[in-house]
């Protein structure tokens, strides 16, 4: 008989789980909007940062700069990436968070509400299915965005 949830936190698994793997997510805020813009794929090299910026790209007009704020991924900055970007120029800028500042890019904080709140201890039977949550997930926030306002002022900094 598993332990009582209650009484002893650590989550047990029966033994007919079965790994299907892993999936990556891209995905980004609109700081403006609040609006998730989102891609699940099965990895996250260079060809699928690429479809996210495409996908990003075709949200906004076509004269509108896009300011990203991205983590040092490899995908980021190769060439495969530098060559798409150069091939539009002016329209994305890139501002790279420090290494191990991961809390200064919101969507960080948004990746941990969405483990939190839908992925944990769910059950898939396949990597389709838990890709299809996760969008079903993106589509529920985007029902109603949050428009995040800083609420931290540099001149306290200073203090």
């Amino acid at each position: 008989m598993p332990p009582d949830p209650g009484v002893h936190p650590t989550v047990t698994r029966e033994f007919e789980y079965k790994r299907h793997g892993t999936v990556s997510l891209l995905a980004g805020i609109d700081l403006v909007t609040g609006k998730i813009h989102a891609l699940v794929m099965d990895r996250h090299r260079s060809r699928e940062f690429i479809d996210f910026l495409k996908l990003v790209d075709a949200a906004y007009p076509a004269h509108t700069a896009i300011r990203l704020i991205l983590d040092n991924h490899s995908a980021h900055i190769s060439k495969e990436t530098n060559a798409w970007l150069a091939a539009r120029p002016g329209r994305f800028e890139f501002t790279f968070t420090p290494k191990h500042g991961s809390w200064l890019n919101l969507v960080e904080g948004f990746f941990s509400k969405l483990a939190r709140s839908v992925l944990r201890h769910i059950r898939v039977a396949s990597k389709q299915e838990l890709k299809d949550r996760i969008m079903a997930a993106m589509d529920h926030f985007n029902q109603n965005p949050v428009v995040h306002t800083w609420s931290y002022r540099l001149e306290k900094a200073a203090r």
